[in-house]
């Protein structure tokens, strides 16, 4: 089952559950999918958003959330930030697990090695290489830097 049809079959279990958290942030989920596929129609690319792009648009999501929840907790506000976080706990469940620091440590060498970069001006080529093979499993604002590490030494 793809990612899409799984997110379906969840809005359509939280529709008979009457959980309206849980359907509120699905029919988020959706409707994001949704506008997605349509901007690519839009430019000419009927075939709509692939697995990739919904984990994007998931992890993309994932991100708004915890800035909201963090803005909401140091404004006092506990009640928004803890449905930010309820939110977040919904979307997660469509991602993949996040790789662990040393699964990441071990994903930068590997790749590095099999395309063979040994400069700075590789840097595109790696980070490239790491989304396509590990988009929603790791926080590439935090691998970029590792990359840029390694290469510069």
């Amino acid at each position: 089952m793809d990612l899409r049809e799984k997110i379906s079959s969840g809005l359509k279990a939280a529709m008979k559950e009457k959980d309206a958290a849980r359907l509120s942030t699905l029919r988020l989920i959706s409707a994001a999918i949704k506008d997605k596929d349509i901007a690519l129609r839009g430019q000419g690319k009927p075939e709509g958003v692939s697995e990739t792009d919904i984990m994007a648009i998931l992890g993309k999501m994932v991100k708004q959330r915890q800035e909201t929840a963090r803005t909401y907790e140091e404004a006092g506000r506990l009640e928004l930030a803890a449905q930010e976080l309820a939110e977040i706990e919904v979307i997660e469940e469509y991602l993949p697990t996040p790789l662990s620091e040393d699964e990441i440590d071990a994903a930068i060498d590997d790749t590095i090695t099999a395309l063979e970069a040994d400069s700075i001006r590789d840097m595109g080529r790696v980070i490239g290489a790491l989304k396509t093979r590990y988009t929603g499993r790791m926080d590439f604002g935090r691998v970029g830097p590792m990359v840029k590490d390694r290469l510069s030494a």
